[in-house]
């Protein structure tokens, strides 16, 4: 048996093919024959599909029920009959080729005995097979003539003199890989008129003379990989006529002969020049390969390829150009290959794939365009490919575009699934989580602010500014929520609606209005106390027109922001349409530079340089209260109080880096197109980005001792009340009077150790 050679590659399908198609036919048949009613019940499905189902679902093998396509190929039986569990693997075409090119044999088990007179004793002789597999040979040894299988692998010979196996007439097959053969002389095989394979791969073999193979009319198997061969000529195959497979993989061929490379061979079926350094394609170099049914040109050098290459190839049934460094395809490069099932040119530098690039190729099965960006995508690029049944993109979002096949790749982008908006339970039920907790959050803190009297009534107007939009952010996540829940099991079908919609950009506007707004409100607060605390005795103090001016220009600014990329969409593109959260966090190629370079001078400008501010702001107030308490006599006191205000200003920092830094290394990180996993930006918009969101109310209200000290007022005298109108009730009223305040007030006194109730109650009673 031959050994194939292992080799790791990105696209599947078609390398795994012709890595078995090195195997012995036994194994290949046994493939074919486990294979083929595969694709048939592909090519029922693909029909029956097309006729009754809606588009985005796909039917149960024979039956009348249509499941949506995420239920397809999920490792779990959806369908009565298991068809949505069938055909899962990409398997197009193949099955044909084998049916074209082998034939079942007559199976039966081969007799022990050996017929062969001569042959070294360190050879294994089954009948007329002789296996001299790693005996240290040196050079061909001689055996019987009746021989009809010579296994020569993995041996020390260098040279394949002139008739060497001139007397083996009856040779079928002749395995010479991984030796260390430099010379083949020009009737090395010569005689050899019966032999119907040849190994040669993984020698040293620089060059093959013309008319090397004369006598080799019956071959049909020739594998030269892993030999530096830089050159060919099609004079080099002269004499088999009757060749259908051939492989150069890895042989450094630098370019393919200029005329015609099937002259010599026109029964050649399947070619393979995988892995090696050809540049150039000349239209006419495939000319005569009429029989072609797979062509690989995978992991080469080629650049530009002629508008007729394929023109003459009208049974070739897959085509593997991946790999290579193409920048363009012409418009008809495709036209002709009518009988395509499998076409794959991913991992190429394509700058623009037209509108009617598939359109010829109405047989198609399995598309790969993996490492592709596709800026100008539409449906109606994949629509004329009806039986498209695996297709395989670069982006998840590149799905939407074709919802009629039913097999795409990748299954996710880290947000979204084909089946929902939001790709996993966490953050389904985080989103609703998190937009409880800003919501809520933020509107008891207005309300709170409503009612309780202010110190300073300017401050608590801006701590309400801040909380109105921070609440945005709130209603964006609630509004992410609630579209996960209309498109649960269907996104897919609706992505490309959904992304494009009026709704997600007014989500987009939202989220990116209460972020910007958000932030410079916080710069501003943060300025106001960076002057109060640093330059007491100044007199730099924002009255009420000065405030109200400030927020009505920081809100005006924030919308602007917001509404300039919806106002310009010929400059930005979809620019909130980037994924299914509809907030444009990080870049990609596909993205306009104009809009590019408006995210990069919001997030990694204006917002970066707010950030600063914040941190230098604290730091100085912070260092300015610690030198104006030095001279303090309480040392203890002093010490007390800086811990506290230490600990407030680091939280208040603290909470800025953690929602800003994440998303300025995020951005970073797309500039310098850096590939970022879908499940990070997820993170980032779900969790990081409604921090500071979450967390202002807390730390700009709530833990103020003013605002607690109100509070607990507001309960003292709620409690005081409520044990008057007791009091009105009850006969021992004036007992219930002097105990139930003071039990209620000190119950509470431990929560609160700073500020005594019981005082507050007594000053205010």
């Amino acid at each position: 048996m031959v050994v194939s050679r292992k080799k790791t590659r990105t696209m599947g399908p078609i390398t795994f093919r012709l890595a078995i198609f090195r195997w012995n036919v036994p194994v290949v048949i046994f493939v074919y024959l486990t294979l083929a009613p595969v694709k048939a019940v592909a090519t029922v499905a693909s029909r029956v599909e097309g006729e009754y189902c809606p588009l985005g679902q796909f039917p149960c093998g024979n039956l009348s029920i249509c499941l949506p396509q995420v239920l397809h190929c999920n490792g779990h039986e959806d369908c009565q009959n298991g068809a949505d569990e069938e055909n899962c693997g990409d398997n197009s075409g193949w099955a044909d080729f084998f049916d074209r090119t082998i034939k079942r044999p007559d199976l039966q088990e081969l007799p022990h005995a050996c017929f062969l007179q001569q042959y070294p004793e360190s050879c294994e002789c089954t009948e007329t097979e002789l296996q001299c597999v790693e005996v240290n040979l040196n050079a061909v040894p001689l055996v019987s003539a009746n021989v009809t299988l010579l296994s020569l692998k993995s041996n020390a010979i260098r040279k394949l003199p002139e008739d060497v196996f001139h007397k083996y007439s009856e040779l079928l097959r002749l395995f010479l890989q991984n030796n260390s053969i430099q010379t083949v002389s020009s009737h090395a095989f010569s005689g050899l008129y019966k032999l119907r394979k040849l190994s040669l791969s993984q020698n040293c073999i620089t060059s093959l003379r013309p008319g090397v193979f004369s006598d080799l009319h019956k071959l049909h198997w020739l594998i030269l990989d892993d030999n530096p061969l830089k050159r060919i000529s099609q004079d080099t195959f002269i004499g088999l006529k009757a060749l259908f497979f051939l492989s150069m993989v890895n042989t450094s061929l630098e370019q393919l002969p200029q005329a015609r490379l099937c002259s010599h061979t026109p029964l050649l079926s399947w070619l393979d020049f995988e892995g090696n350094r050809i540049e150039t394609l000349n239209f006419s170099t495939l000319l005569s390969c009429d029989e072609l049914t797979v062509l690989s040109l995978r992991d080469n050098r080629i650049k530009k390829l002629p508008e007729n290459t394929f023109q003459s190839l009208h049974v070739l049934g897959e085509l593997d150009l991946s790999s290579n460094r193409i920048t363009e395809l012409p418009y008809s490069l495709f036209k002709g290959l009518k009988s395509l099932q499998i076409l794959n040119i991913s991992h190429n530098p394509l700058l623009h794939v037209h509108l009617g690039q598939f359109d010829p190729l109405i047989q198609l099965q399995s598309l790969g365009l993996e490492g592709i960006e596709i800026p100008d995508i539409q449906t109606r690029m994949f629509r004329p490919m009806e039986n498209l049944s695996y297709i395989y993109f670069k982006k998840f979002q590149y799905c939407s575009y074709a919802p009629h096949v039913r097999k795409c790749k990748p299954n996710s982008d880290g947000i979204s699934s084909f089946e929902d908006l939001l790709a996993n339970v966490i953050l389904r039920v985080s989103v609703w989580v998190m937009a409880f907790i800003t919501c809520f959050g933020n509107l008891f803190v207005i309300g709170m602010r409503s009612v309780i009297r202010a110190e300073n009534n300017l401050h608590a107007v801006c701590i309400k500014v801040l909380c109105c939009a921070d609440c945005l952010m709130g209603v964006y996540l609630f509004f992410v929520g609630v579209f996960d829940l209309k498109f649960r099991g269907q996104y897919n079908r609706n992505a490309h609606m959904w992304m494009e919609s009026l709704e997600c950009h007014i989500m987009g506007f939202l989220a990116m209005l209460s972020s910007e707004v958000s932030v410079l409100l916080l710069t501003y607060l943060t300025l106001e106390k960076y002057l109060v605390i640093v330059f007491p005795f100044s007199h730099l103090r924002p009255g009420k027109r000065q405030t109200a001016t400030m927020l009505a220009s920081i809100w005006l600014l924030g919308i602007t922001i917001a509404a300039v990329p919806l106002l310009s969409e010929g400059l930005f593109g979809n620019y909130y349409g980037r994924n299914g959260v509809c907030f444009p966090l990080h870049s990609d190629q596909q993205e306009r530079p104009t809009a590019k370079a408006y995210s990069t001078g919001i997030f990694l400008g204006l917002n970066l340089l707010a950030f600063l501010v914040i941190v230098f702001s604290y730091s100085s107030m912070f260092y300015s209260i610690y030198k104006t308490g030095i001279n303090a006599t309480d040392l203890r006191s002093r010490l007390h109080k800086d811990v506290a205000v230490a600990n407030r200003f680091f939280f208040i920092v603290f909470s800025d880096a953690l929602c800003w830094i994440p998303i300025f290394l995020v951005k970073t990180l797309s500039l310098l197109e850096v590939e970022i996993p879908g499940t990070i930006t997820s993170w980032v918009v779900i969790f990081i980005l409604p921090i500071n969101s979450a967390l202002n109310p807390i730390l700009y209200t709530l833990t103020t001792s003013f605002f607690r000290e109100q509070v607990e007022l507001m309960l003292c005298q709620w409690q005081r009340r409520s044990v008057r109108r007791k009091d009105r009730k009850s006969l021992t009223s004036s007992v219930i009077y002097m105990e139930a305040p003071r039990q209620a007030c000190y119950h509470q006194q431990p929560c609160l150790p700073r500020i005594s109730i019981v005082d507050t109650c007594a000053k205010y009673g």
